[in-house]
């Protein structure tokens, strides 16, 4: 295990070749083999480029509308006082994001059997791993069956219309490595399944925090209701719906973000393994061994983040000393979607901020995993619309 900015780079950045990725098998057999995160080498690289002009600043910020429709219509559902778990409600949009971002539009009929099979996915992922009949780990296995079945005739849908669509989807479906070859159906599957997983439960524990961690500061609060209601007033004059220039200048919403993802460390350690015996300051690796970069770790080290189990966005008026904050990662295998993930936050808390007030429900204040850190019980909370006349 290693808690230093320094051996974390090493790990992740100058001997990258050394460490390669690792997960159980279990986790792979659910996912699939073939999913960009469990590669490194010729085929990491090609895929990781893929991803990347999907995900990139030009493709995102074509989804911006898009995104911001889905964020009014999930806060929306929440109004009126019920009590709802605000984590699940968050995983619910980011499912819907996910989906957005491979397929573009999707029928509906398709959009509910891929939920319905990857809730059960989901849910037998970090199950103990038996094939007995009846467990949550069997279903899984049984329901990703299903999820790829499905997909193939998503894919053989689109190869038939001869669809040039610039998702996801199209962006796997059209590539072809030096030899002119194309990824089969079932890399292509593997990879969406692993888009969706990657995308869902890190963005939708990260804006859990956020609203917990706005409710816990009434004085932050508002300052970034002033910000975001200005943005609002604007729009409603204008009769314009949000614009990507205008989610690159939420500076006070944004540091609230760069905070949060430092508080919740989300991602609290990545898995390597070592490809070669590897000696760092004088400690030998062995090969084999597994080598674990604590991220956590670093990011509450007083060292860098001075009284760092204090929530203070303010921080990040400083750049962080290099390597010292990666809640995405670093190097060849960080997280490529973060751009969209950061953006998803960013509209979510607009909307939230500028329409609602909201209330935690109890007063327990205690973490889960399950495995990323979320709020006991997925912070239960009541969500009211504001009177327009507040804004």
């Amino acid at each position: 295990m290693l808690a230093s900015p320094e051996a974390a780079r090493f790990v992740l950045v100058t001997q990258a070749h050394l460490f390669k990725p690792t997960y159980p098998k279990s986790k792979e057999r659910l996912v699939g083999p073939a999913a960009l995160f469990f590669h490194q080498g010729d085929y990491h690289s090609r895929l990781r480029k893929l991803v990347q002009s999907s995900l990139s600043i030009e493709a995102i910020r074509n989804l911006v509308p898009h995104i911001d429709a889905l964020a009014a219509s999930a806060l929306d559902s929440w109004d009126g006082g019920r009590v709802v778990n605000t984590f699940h409600e968050m995983k619910k949009f980011s499912f819907e994001v996910g989906i957005l971002l491979i397929f573009g539009r999707l029928e509906a009929q398709y959009r509910e059997e891929l939920k319905q099979n990857y809730l059960i996915v989901d849910k037998g992922y970090n199950s103990f791993p038996t094939k007995i009949p009846g467990t949550p780990y069997q279903k899984a296995l049984l329901a990703r069956k299903r999820l790829s079945e499905i997909l193939s005739d998503i894919i053989s849908e689109r190869k038939e219309k001869k669809l040039l669509e610039k998702d996801l989807l199209g962006c796997l479906l059209n590539s072809k490595d030096e030899k002119g070859e194309v990824l089969t159906d079932d890399q292509i599957a593997d990879n969406i399944i692993g888009t969706l997983f990657a995308a869902q439960d890190t963005t939708a524990s990260v804006m859990t925090w956020i609203v917990k961690y706005l409710h816990d500061n009434p004085k932050l609060l508002e300052a970034v209701k002033a910000e975001q209601k200005a943005i609002r007033r604007l729009n409603e004059e204008g009769n314009q719906p949000l614009s990507w220039s205008q989610t690159r200048n939420m500076p006070v919403t944004y540091k609230v973000i760069l905070e949060t993802l430092r508080m919740a460390s989300i991602i609290s350690f990545t898995f390597r393994e070592a490809v070669a015996d590897v000696e760092y300051k004088g400690y030998l690796i062995p090969k084999g061994w597994k080598v674990l970069p604590l991220f956590r770790n670093i990011h509450h080290n007083p060292e860098f983040f001075t009284d760092p189990q204090k929530f203070d966005p303010s921080r990040f008026e400083v750049a962080p000393k290099p390597n010292t904050f990666m809640p995405f990662g670093s190097g060849v295998h960080a997280c490529p979607g973060n751009e969209l993930a950061k953006l998803e936050m960013l509209i979510v808390t607009h909307h939230l901020v500028s329409k609602f007030r909201w209330e935690v429900v109890g007063s327990e204040s205690g973490i889960q995993y399950g495995p990323f850190p979320v709020p006991l019980q997925g912070l239960p909370t009541r969500f009211w619309k504001e009177s327009q006349s507040t804004c």
